[in-house]
């Protein structure tokens, strides 16, 4: 029934903060409408996958997790090195691929990950 994930949709309290993070962090350029359409390449995949209230894989306070996949996660943390963001959390790696994580302006945390 389901052919994909149609958006992701939140509310945030200063939208041309947000918009200029995301650009220049995640180089996710929003459009006059503020969003944008991310195409899917061959060998990207999105995950649907529900968490209990008290897991702690991200912020208990955070209801939702944006999770990015990225071409080469080594290039990207020297790209956030370069402009100066910090990651929350280091590199992880495991069966599932790499990870790291970086926080956006508003506090929610954003995980990368390369397959």
């Amino acid at each position: 029934m389901i052919k994909g994930v149609g958006g992701i949709f939140w509310r945030t309290k200063n939208l041309d903060v947000i918009k200029k993070w995301y650009s220049e962090v995640l180089k996710i350029d929003l459009e006059t409408w503020n969003g944008t359409v991310i195409k899917p390449q061959l060998g990207s995949e999105t995950i649907f996958s529900l968490f209990t209230e008290n897991d702690s894989y991200f912020p208990i306070e955070q209801q939702v997790m944006l999770n990015f996949q990225v071409e080469n996660l080594d290039e990207t943390i020297k790209h956030l090195e370069d402009i100066g963001v910090p990651l929350a959390k280091n590199k992880e790696i495991s069966e599932f691929g790499k990870f790291v994580w970086i926080k956006d302006p508003e506090g929610r945390l954003v995980e990368l990950w390369e397959k």
